[in-house]
């Protein structure tokens, strides 16, 4: 463990257990005299959530420490999501020797096998036990899990056998306290061969796109290191700036709010068929795609002159097979584009910034109707909250939104004021798996954080809420209580009846949160109308600890609403251009 302090690890998260008892005294002792942040977790799978949501924020690796059997295999949720979503894991399991395998030893299972799918790199100590490790074997294990965290950051594990005892004894503790192995500490930075990833194809040339011609940008949700974001950002800022093209972004982007050239409702205008243009367009695509079908038709229809860039991803990210790919960065691409001479400030960029002024019009009009129209007032519907909860949020509170109906309506409904603060969302792998530890690892490293979620999602980590007595994270959790699935609700099942569409999909539950949060002495309120809602949400952030708001919506009015948004909306856009064509 001190190895891997040197190397950069901040945090640990401890489950409990006998046979990696050795390892989490280990950590105990660098906490008393380096500094060491040990958080515990009697959940596992819980805690390589909690584990993956601090990962996310920090931009760093934060490593998760279990005891053998079936407690490794609750790790694999989260292991699949840090893999989809690129976030660098450690997860660290103790195993029985190689004397107990195979022979119904208790708790002996082949966990070294478990996580392998989502992994980057499993390392394996040696059969016997890691006492047997070598100062040399022990840096090189410690290399080669480092290395691959952080070149291609997801998830690593190192399966550790360890012989008994496994309780060392006072005398032994403070022995190890003041030695700490100061040989092993001066050579964790030998070189060690690492074997190479797969390379992965990348665009013949860097002018794929012409900044000089039309042209679209795309930002979905944010792959890559928090560190590296601010690179990100001014890459977009320069290109945007000289090419003037508007800019399509998820909430999840990362995209500061300031960006020139957004357009706050493009997901609602595509589908209302008003973003046109009367020249071809080019795309930039950064990152994987928003969870819209309407931009997927839409891209389509475009072609296949598109490029798409991510954060050091070399995978295929692109299910519509329109783009080229190129895994350098945004940053370093732009770079190479001004290298080449492909800005020409002679060219005023004139079919691309009518482009834009005509977007930016449609914008305004669009965003004025859906304030009319959609107003903070009466009883709560999941569109409109995703409208206005934006907007009723401190500048400096994170967000993060919950995978399923949350992310899309905030897609549609929210506008750029999703982007005043950084939303943060999992959609390596779009489970509802560790909705809330996820939140409460981000919460630990950001500070003031809301969460908003569906009732499913939440009951489906409440162990979550175990983390809050140890931790007090001020976290405000926004229950959107709709009965089950909601999300189903919008699927178009001919000739299932309703009974067997609640059964099937919805899987409404009787428990009652409200009652679950009492238990864990998690402070509430329950809403019932727009009007009290922001009364609501400013008792809790006032609370500076974790709380939940429960607000009820009806998901089969939520299904209509959605559909009678964008009917109207497209109707009042066509009125609009009827009156401008009379006019002119």
């Amino acid at each position: 463990m001190a190895a891997f302090q040197l190397k950069g690890l901040q945090h640990i998260v401890v489950c409990p257990g006998s046979r990696s008892a050795p390892l989490a005294i280990a950590s105990g002792i660098l906490s008393e005299i380096n500094g060491f942040n040990i958080i515990t977790s009697i959940d596992e799978r819980s805690a390589a959530f909690l584990a993956l949501g601090l990962a996310s924020a920090e931009g760093i690796p934060i490593a998760v420490l279990t005891t053998s059997g079936t407690a490794v295999a609750n790790l694999l949720p989260a292991a699949v999501e840090a893999d989809r979503s690129c976030q660098p894991i450690l997860l660290i399991s103790a195993d029985r020797p190689e004397r107990l395998k195979n022979c119904g030893a208790n708790q002996t299972v082949n966990q070294e096998e478990f996580l392998k799918p989502a992994a980057r790199w499993v390392g394996q100590g040696p059969s016997g036990g890691i006492h047997l490790l070598t100062d040399f074997d022990l840096s090189t294990l410690v290399e080669n899990s480092w290395v691959r965290l952080n070149s291609f950051a997801g998830p690593v594990h190192l399966n550790l056998p360890i012989e008994e005892p496994l309780h060392p004894s006072l005398l032994d503790q403070i022995k190890i306290t003041n030695e700490i192995r100061p040989s092993l500490l001066t050579s964790v930075d030998r070189l060690i061969h690492i074997d190479s990833f797969p390379d992965y194809e990348e665009p013949h040339s860097f002018i794929s796109l012409n900044p000089n011609q039309p042209g679209v940008i795309i930002a979905g949700p944010w792959r890559g290191s928090s560190k590296s974001l601010s690179l990100f950002c001014k890459a977009l800022r320069k290109w945007q700036s000289f090419t003037k093209w508007p800019i399509f972004a998820d909430p999840l982007s990362a995209i500061p709010f300031d960006q020139p050239g957004l357009i706050s409702n493009w997901e609602l205008l595509i589908s209302s068929e008003f973003l046109v243009s009367s020249k071809p367009l080019q795309v930039l695509r950064l990152g994987p795609l928003p969870a819209s079908r309407n931009l997927e038709n839409w891209l389509k229809n475009l072609g296949e002159h598109q490029l798409l860039i991510s954060e050091g991803e070399p995978r295929k990210i692109d299910p519509l097979n329109l783009s080229v790919q190129f895994s350098g960065g945004l940053s370093s691409w732009v770079e190479k584009i001004q290298q080449q001479g492909l800005f020409n400030p002679t060219n005023m960029n004139i079919d691309s910034n009518r482009l834009l002024s005509n977007w930016l019009e449609k914008d305004k009009i669009a965003q004025d109707w859906l304030d009319r129209n959609m107003p903070l007032k009466g009883s709560i519907s999941e569109p409109t909250l995703a409208r206005w909860v934006p907007r009723l949020l401190p500048s400096d509170f994170t967000r993060m939104i919950a995978s399923s109906s949350p992310v899309r309506d905030w897609l549609s409904f929210s506008g750029k004021e999703a982007l005043r603060a950084r939303c943060f969302g999992f959609r390596g792998a779009s489970g509802i798996d560790g909705t809330l530890s996820l939140a409460m690892g981000l919460s630990i490293s950001q500070g003031p954080t809301l969460l908003v979620t569906g009732d499913l999602a939440l009951l489906h980590d409440i162990n979550g809420w175990l983390f809050s007595t140890q931790l007090t994270p001020p976290l405000v959790v926004l229950l959107i209580d709709n009965g089950g699935g909601g999300i189903f609700q919008q699927l178009d099942l001919d000739g299932s009846t309703s009974k067997n569409h609640d059964i099937l999909f919805r899987m409404p539950q009787s428990v009652d949160i409200l009652t679950i949060a009492k238990a864990h002495s998690i402070p509430f309120r329950q809403v019932c109308c727009f009007e009290d809602l922001e009364f609501a949400l400013e008792w809790g952030f006032a609370q500076q600890q974790t709380v939940l708001i429960r607000v009820c919506t009806n998901p089969v009015d939520d299904a209509s609403a959605r559909k009678q948004i964008r009917a109207d909306l497209a109707l009042h856009l066509r009125n609009f251009q009827e009156k401008l064509s009379k006019k002119i």
